[in-house]
C-alpha cells in the first residue's frame, strides 16, 4: 500500500498544481482548461484552437521550420527572436553594411529585404488518426516490420487524407508510438527581413550570458509575411503583397508582476520525459561529458580567432552561436539533473510502477520492461559514445571533413543510384558550397581538425577507431591536409567535382581531406551505425511499451503529456522568481539599468549603443517604461526547450505580453525531467521591444501597424465604472 501511495504521488499532480508539460493545442477541453482558467486565465479553450473561427494558433507560424514566430500586425507583420534570424541578418551584412553591428530597420515596404528560402508555417487543423495509423500491427510482428507498416499507413494517410492545393499533410507520432495525429500544414515562402536591433542589444551578453539568469537581452527581430493576390502561399516575387492573417495578437502595455499568467505557445523541438533512469544516468556520465569536450576544444579555437579579426567575427557569429548554444546547455542540464536528482526520482518511479505492474498482473506484458532497458543501454553504451564523437566531429564542427563527407555521401550516391543522381547532386553540392565558403576560414578549421581530432583518437574505443588513428599524429595530419585538399577553398573544390561519376571520384580518392573522412565514415557505417541502429530499435520498442504502460497503470489524475516533437505545443504557467542555491533569490524581472551595470566598453558581449546609455541616462522610456524603469526580460514557469524561441508569451485575454528565448541553466534539464523548483524560461517583455523599436530607432512606421492594448487598466477602468 505504502508503493502505491508513492506511485500515485510520483506519477499524478495535486489538483490544480502547476507541473509542467506542452499539451496539444486540440486536446485542452477538460483538465488543462481547468488547471489555466485556475492559473488566471481569462480565455477558453476555443480561443486558443478552433477549426471553424479564427484563434491564437492562426497567429503562431513556424519560423523556418527550426524556430517560432507571432504575427502581430493585419499587414503580416512577424515577431520571432534576433538568434532566430542571425543567419538573415548576417547573410545581408558586410563590412561595408553591418547590420549585426549596426541593427537594420525598414522604413517601408519597399526597403524589405528578401530571404530565399525561409518559410513560415502556419498550422490549420489536427486529427487523430492512430487507428488508420495502427491498422494491420500486431504483436507478433517484429520491431522492424511493425516499423515498415506503420511508414506505409502514414504514407496511405498522408496521401488521402483531405487538404487544399497549397496545403500539406504531416503525419507525427505521440506517447512513443501509442497515439498518432495528422496536421495540415500552409506554408509561406515569401519571409523579408524587416528590422533588427544592432547585436549589441539583441545579442546582449552573447555566450557569457547565455541560458543565463539575471538576463538582459533584446532577443527579437522582425520579418513580415507576404502571399500572393489570393492571401496564399507563393515563392519571391515583387507581385507578392503583405499577408492578411486569420488572426494577429494585440499587445498588451501593461507588463507582468509576479503570478501573473503566462501562456506560451510553439513548436518545441524534442525532449525525453518518460525516459528510464539508466537512459539518464548516460547522458550524465557518457554522452553530455564527450559532446562539452568537443565543443571546449572548438568553441575555444574560434573565439581566439573572432576576437582578433572583425571579418573572421563576422564569418562564425552564426557558426559560433550555434555551436556554444548546445554547449552550454548540455553543461546546464548535466548539473540540473545532478541537483534535481532525476536518476533517484525516476528509479523511484521505477519501482512504484513495477509495485503496479505486479498487483494488476500485468508480469508478462510489462515485466521484463525495465531489466531489458538495463541490458540494451548497457550494450549501446560504447556505441552511443563512438557516435557522438562521429557526429561532432565530422558532420557538426570540422567544416573540412563536413564537406568532404557530403561528397563521401555523393560517391555513395553513385554506388547506388546511379550517374544522373550522382550529377544531380553534385550540381547541388558546388551550388551550395559558395555560400559555405564566404563564411570560411582556413586556419581556424586547420585548428579546430587538430584538436577535434586528437581528441577522436583518444577517446573512441578502441574497436571503433579507423586504423590510421591508432597511432596518429593530429598536428601532422592537419598540415598536410590543409596544405594538399581541395576542400579548403572553393575554386579548388569545383575543379575537384568537375567531370562525370568516375572522374570525381577518382580524383576523390586521391584529394587527403577526403581520405581522412572516408575512413572515419567507412568505419562508423562498418562497426558503429548497424549495431547502434538495432539496439536504437529495440529501445524505441521498449519505450513504446513503456509508454503504454504508463498509461495503462497510472491514476486518471496522472500528468502524461507527450514529449515534444516539433508540432505546435501550449504551455502554460505563471511569472515567477526561483531560488538556485541556499540563500539566493532570483527576482523574476530585470531591467535596463542591469544592461548598464554590465556594461563593457568596447567588449563584443557587453558593449552597449551610446544612444542605449542616452535614453537611459535620460530616462526617455516613453509609454513602456513602469516606475521610472524600463522592464527588458522576465522568467516563468512555462516548460520549454529548444523550438520555443520566437514563441509568444500571452497573457490571460489573449494578448502578446513577451518573447520566449531561453531557459534558466539550473533547469535545461527540463528535456528530460522537469522540476517546478528550478524550470523557468526566459522571455523579452514586450515593452522593450516596442521601446527599442521606437524610441531607439525611430521605426514608428511599424509601431502605427500595432494594436497596442491595456488589459489591466482597462479592468480597472471596468470595476469602478460598476
Amino acid at each position: 500500500m505504502k508503493l502505491f501511495r508513492l506511485f500515485f504521488i510520483l506519477l499524478s499532480f495535486p489538483l490544480f498544481a502547476q507541473q509542467g508539460g506542452m499539451w496539444i493545442p486540440s486536446l485542452l477541453e477538460g483538465m488543462n482548461a481547468s488547471e489555466m482558467k485556475n492559473l488566471g486565465m481569462k480565455m477558453t479553450a476555443k480561443d486558443i484552437y478552433d477549426v471553424n473561427n479564427a484563434s491564437l494558433k492562426d497567429a503562431v507560424p513556424h519560423f523556418n521550420g527550426g524556430c517560432t514566430s507571432e504575427v502581430i500586425s493585419n499587414q503580416g507583420l512577424l515577431l520571432t527572436n534576433h538568434h532566430c534570424g542571425y543567419s538573415q541578418i548576417q547573410s545581408h551584412s558586410s563590412l561595408e553594411n553591418d547590420y549585426l553591428e549596426n541593427g537594420f530597420w525598414a522604413m517601408s515596404l519597399k526597403d524589405e529585404l528578401p530571404n530565399p528560402g525561409v518559410t513560415a508555417s502556419f498550422m490549420v487543423r489536427i486529427e487523430d488518426v492512430t487507428e488508420q495509423v495502427l491498422e494491420g500491427i500486431n504483436e507478433a510482428m517484429s520491431e522492424a516490420d511493425k516499423q515498415k507498416k506503420i511508414e506505409e499507413n502514414i504514407a496511405l494517410v498522408v496521401q488521402t487524407s483531405p487538404k487544399e492545393a497549397w496545403q500539406e499533410n504531416r503525419v507525427r507520432t505521440f506517447y512513443e508510438g501509442n497515439q498518432y495525429m495528422l496536421f495540415v500544414v500552409e506554408t509561406f515562402k515569401d519571409v523579408r527581413l524587416v528590422g533588427a536591433p544592432p547585436s549589441s542589444i539583441g545579442k546582449f551578453g552573447s555566450d557569457t550570458d547565455n541560458w543565463i539568469w539575471p538576463r538582459h537581452t533584446g532577443d527579437f527581430s522582425l520579418f513580415r509575411i507576404y502571399a500572393d493576390k489570393n492571401n496564399r502561399p507563393a515563392e519571391y516575387s515583387a507581385d507578392n503583397v503583405p499577408y492578411t492573417p486569420k488572426h494577429f495578437l494585440p499587445i498588451s502595455l501593461d507588463g507582468v508582476a509576479e503570478n501573473d499568467f503566462t501562456l506560451v505557445f510553439g513548436y518545441p523541438g524534442t525532449t525525453d520525459e518518460y525516459l528510464p533512469s539508466v537512459a539518464i544516468e548516460q547522458v550524465i556520465n557518457t554522452v553530455n561529458p564527450a559532446r562539452i569536450a568537443i565543443r571546449d576544444a572548438a568553441l575555444a579555437i574560434q573565439d581566439k580567432y573572432m576576437r582578433a579579426d572583425p571579418q573572421i567575427k563576422i564569418q562564425y557569429a552564426s557558426k559560433f552561436a550555434r555551436i556554444a548554444n548546445y554547449w552550454k546547455k548540455w553543461k546546464g542540464e548535466t548539473l540540473g539533473l545532478t541537483k534535481s536528482n532525476a536518476v533517484g526520482i525516476k528509479k523511484q518511479q521505477e519501482r512504484a510502477l513495477t509495485e503496479q505492474i505486479n498487483k494488476k498482473g500485468k508480469q508478462q506484458q510489462y515485466g521484463q520492461l525495465l531489466p531489458k532497458f538495463e541490458e540494451y543501454y548497457t550494450e549501446i553504451e560504447p556505441y552511443a559514445l563512438a557516435r557522438e564523437y562521429f557526429l561532432e566531429t565530422v558532420v557538426r564542427n570540422v567544416e573540412l571533413l563536413r564537406l568532404a563527407f557530403q561528397t563521401y555521401q555523393l560517391k555513395q550516391v553513385y554506388e547506388n543510384r546511379g550517374a544522373q543522381s550522382f550529377m544531380d547532386r553534385k550540381n547541388n553540392l558546388i551550388e551550395s558550397a559558395e555560400s559555405h565558403y564566404k563564411d570560411y576560414n582556413k586556419q581556424v578549421d586547420k585548428e579546430v581538425f587538430e584538436a577535434l581530432i586528437a581528441l577522436y583518437a583518444e577517446n573512441v574505443p578502441l574497436q571503433f577507431l579507423p586504423a590510421s588513428f591508432q597511432n596518429i599524429n593530429a598536428t601532422q595530419l592537419a598540415n598536410t591536409v590543409y596544405s594538399n585538399s581541395a576542400f579548403v577553398d572553393h575554386n579548388s573544390l569545383k575543379i575537384l567535382l568537375e567531370g562525370d561519376a568516375e572522374t570525381v571520384i577518382e580524383k576523390l580518392n586521391n584529394d587527403p581531406g577526403f581520405k581522412v573522412a572516408q575512413e572515419m565514415a567507412d568505419t562508423y557505417f562498418d562497426k558503429v551505425a548497424p549495431k547502434y541502429e538495432a539496439l536504437e530499435l529495440n529501445i524505441s520498442g521498449l519505450q513504446r511499451d513503456y509508454m503504454k504502460a504508463l498509461l495503462e497503470l497510472s491514476p486518471k489524475e496522472a500528468r502524461i503529456f507527450p514529449n515534444a516533437n516539433r508540432t505546435l505545443r501550449v504551455t502554460y504557467g505563471k511569472v515567477a522568481g526561483y531560488s538556485p542555491a541556499d540563500a539566493i533569490y532570483y527576482e523574476p524581472v530585470t531591467h535596463l539599468e542591469g544592461v548598464m551595470q554590465k556594461y563593457i566598453p568596447g567588449d563584443y558581449e557587453f558593449d552597449v549603443p551610446q544612444k542605449l546609455i542616452d535614453l537611459y541616462k535620460a530616462k526617455d522610456y516613453g509609454p513602456y517604461g513602469e516606475n521610472g524603469k524600463m522592464p527588458v526580460n522576465f522568467i516563468g514557469t512555462n516548460h520549454t526547450t529548444g523550438g520555443n524561441s520566437g514563441s509568444p508569451a500571452i497573457d490571460a485575454h489573449g494578448n502578446l505580453i513577451g518573447l520566449n528565448f531561453d531557459r534558466v541553466w539550473e533547469g535545461t534539464m527540463s528535456d528530460y525531467y522537469y522540476d517546478p523548483a528550478l524550470s523557468r524560461n526566459i522571455m523579452v517583455d514586450i515593452r522593450y521591444v516596442l521601446f527599442i523599436m521606437d524610441k531607439y530607432a525611430g521605426a514608428t512606421n511599424l509601431i502605427d501597424e500595432l494594436k497596442l492594448v491595456h488589459p489591466k487598466k482597462d479592468k480597472k477602468s471596468s470595476k469602478k465604472k460598476k
